[in-house]
């Protein structure tokens, strides 16, 4: 049963309420899967918000035959074809503001320092996400970091699993070269030599520096 299906019914009859949970539930994931898809927060921001924008214009078509997360995933996915090619806005990865009375000098320069291995991380990551072809870079996406079953990325994609699966399969051997080289191979690979690509995905788009 669809988690969702009471807010959706309750946002189809026009409830406010119901629509600005359902935004609120997923309004981080849409970003996080847009920046995944597009590379920067302006174009991720844009895509996220036109994502929501055609949900919920098109919320009365909404039949139910797949779940509302999957079919939140899938307009997504449509409307970041339209992205693609646009120029490319330089936006701030990540942004915080620290009060200087709130830490010591010492605990500042060490959150500094780890804001700018993460930012260099994330990009390392969004430069290898960008050379894989969209129909690679999607399904690993939608797997490896936003957590989504086989059988629904094959929904949201209208693939067949078994071509999931081999996406996702050749875009994690695509990946690891990648990190490799963009960030040396003590940092793109543990001492693990067994880690997947989907553990380095998970571990960069974190941010965090082993």
């Amino acid at each position: 049963m669809d988690a969702d299906r009471v807010l959706v019914e309750a946002a189809q009859a026009g409830d406010v309420d119901a629509i600005d949970t359902l935004v609120r539930r997923y309004q981080v994931r849409m970003f996080n899967f847009a920046r995944s898809l597009t590379g920067n927060d302006g174009d991720a921001e844009d895509l996220a918000q036109e994502t929501f924008i055609r949900t919920f214009r098109g919320l009365g078509r909404f039949r139910g035959e797949s779940s509302f997360k999957n079919w939140l995933y899938r307009i997504a996915v449509n409307l970041a074809h339209t992205h693609r090619g646009k120029r490319v806005r330089q936006a701030p990865v990540w942004e915080r503001r620290l009060e200087a009375d709130d830490v010591s000098e010492h605990h500042l320069t060490d959150r500094t320092e780890d804001l700018e291995a993460s930012v260099i991380h994330c990009q390392a990551l969004d430069r290898a996400l960008s050379t894989l072809s969209e129909e690679m870079r999607a399904p690993l996406v939608l797997h490896d970091v936003q957590g989504l079953e086989y059988r629904e990325i094959a929904e949201i994609l209208d693939v067949p699993i078994g071509t999931i699966m081999s996406r996702i399969f050749r875009a994690r051997q695509r990946l690891r070269p990648l990190l490799v080289d963009l960030l040396g191979p003590r940092d793109a690979i543990s001492a693990n030599e067994s880690e997947g690509a989907e553990e380095l995905v998970e571990r960069h788009r974190r941010g965090i520096v082993t």
